[in-house]
């Protein structure tokens, strides 16, 4: 199973219930676009994320921990975002290009050297795919985890950004777009699908593929863009087509307008760090745009999803603490651990790490990425957001950011906690940062500031193969 414990038993498309509030849509900009002068303590929260990404990083590696300070294993997902974070350093002028080239042609490098086979142990993956963790001193797998055909993705995209991003003459930038695209050609994705039309999870030595497939709306479509797009071993463009069949399971109007829902937040967020859906449309969203009158693309998607949680924050139908307006946010995170406890005479369960979101798992948990790593769609929400969680909850916002994970509600625990421990006066507070909620964090930020990784890969010509290929049209992408 895995993909870390099946986001440890939350459903994928956690479908949610309430009604839409006119206030909510329209205090943000219906169309995504650059901020302009962005909020100082926004400035500063990017800045610090990145700083967690410096500092944790291996020099010599370039594997990005899981979590940290808890000792952990590599997350290749995370090793993706820190791609994804130097040139925003670079950007911001918080590191020089040399520097970042040095760390990313180092991870490049590493990644190209790792072995690939079936054996279960003394691999880092196989059929270009790799390991969802990896040993931190070794590179090779982690204990019994999978091989992820998503992390694999989230991994890529950060290579083939950084492809895109380092376009000069110098040697360096020359081999890092070599060997990015070196990597991507050697994924066989056609090896990933084991059912008609749909790509697999993963795949275990032990066990081979899982029984689970993309095919639900979620992060995926990062997983089949770039697997319709490659040049090498491309999947039928039937793979989008069965994609979007399953697309009326999700369509809903509960606690926001009509949108394809999916519970917990990062699966409205981790696709759109590499993809600009802005005014691009496949035939389903253009489908729905004639039907509803309306401009929808998959950006418009996310922007309301964004709303859906705040509009469920403020009805707060749990009655959990903090919950609100300007604090909110559900995703899959860390929380204080899997048990029952009765709190004011109501017995509540709560969980360790699981995806949340609206009618989903929710136990009270809140994880600022939810809102932050939101920067694009409804930037003056998040801003109101960042600065209510700091002046509520200032032990959660350190010199790294965020820590993963608060909850309010729990503010005694007799038993044990799985994470982090109890705060008096504010409640359960997580111990770590997850670099999977981190990247997030930065990279939104910055396509909210400046477009930097959408405009890049506007350019990138595997990525637009693949929408092409699955039938998107319009805006940059046919410009």
């Amino acid at each position: 199973m895995d993909r870390r414990s099946f986001l440890m038993g939350s459903t994928l498309a956690g479908l949610v219930a309430g009604a839409a509030s006119p206030a909510l849509a329209q205090s943000s900009a219906r169309r995504g676009s650059r901020v302009g002068i962005v909020d100082p303590e926004i400035d500063e929260l990017q800045r610090r994320t990145f700083d967690w990404f410096v500092h944790v990083t291996d020099r010599e590696t370039g594997l990005t921990p899981d979590r940290w300070p808890t000792e952990s294993f590599c997350s290749v997902a995370a090793v993706g975002f820190a791609l994804a974070c130097w040139p925003v350093g670079v950007e911001r002028g918080w590191m020089t290009r040399a520097e970042a080239r040095e760390r990313t042609l180092i991870t490049l490098r590493y990644f190209a050297a790792l072995p690939q086979g079936p054996d279960a142990t003394g691999m880092g993956g196989y059929k270009g795919f790799f390991y969802h963790f990896l040993n931190m001193d070794t590179g090779h797998r982690f204990g019994t985890t999978e091989l992820s055909t998503v992390d694999t993705a989230l991994l890529l995209g950060g290579m083939l950004f950084a492809a895109q991003f380092f376009d000069g003459r110098h040697a360096e930038e020359s081999e890092i777009r070599q060997i990015a695209q070196a990597l991507y050609e050697r994924v066989e994705w056609d090896w990933a699908v084991v059912r008609p039309n749909r790509i697999t999870m993963g795949w275990h030595p032990e066990s081979d593929h899982i029984p689970h497939d993309w095919n639900v709306y979620n992060e995926g479509m990062l997983v089949l863009l770039l697997a319709i797009g490659s040049p090498t071993h491309p999947v039928p463009t039937g793979v989008w087509d069965e994609w979007v069949h399953a697309y009326e399971q999700s369509w809903t109007d509960r606690w926001g307008d009509w949108h394809l829902q999916f519970a917990p937040i990062f699966g409205h967020q981790y696709s759109h760090m590499f993809i600009d859906f802005r005014g691009i449309r496949d035939a389903w969203m253009r489908g729905q745009s004639m039907m509803t009158d309306q401009s929808l693309d998959y950006f418009e998607n996310s922007r309301r999803a964004v709303h859906a949680q705040r509009k469920y924050a403020v009805d707060n139908p749990g009655g959990w603490d903090g919950y609100s307006a300007e604090i909110w946010g559900l995703t899959a995170c860390d929380g204080p651990g899997d048990f029952r406890q009765v709190i004011d005479a109501r017995e509540r369960e709560f969980f360790s790490y699981s995806a949340r979101g609206p009618g989903d798992r929710d136990d009270g948990t809140i994880a600022p990425t939810a809102a932050m790593a939101s920067y694009p769609f409804a930037p003056a929400e998040v801003t109101a957001t960042l600065k209510a969680m700091k002046a509520r909850y200032a032990p959660v916002y350190t010199e790294w950011g965020f820590l993963d994970s608060f909850n309010p509600t729990l503010t005694e625990r007799e038993g044990r906690l799985q994470h982090g421990s109890i705060v008096p006066g504010l409640g359960w507070v997580d111990g770590d940062y997850l670099g999977i909620d981190q990247g997030p964090i930065v990279v939104m930020i910055e396509n909210g500031r400046s477009e930097l990784v959408w405009r890049h890969m506007h350019g990138e010509p595997n990525l637009k193969r693949g929408l092409q290929r699955a039938g998107f049209t319009g805006g940059w992408l046919d410009a």
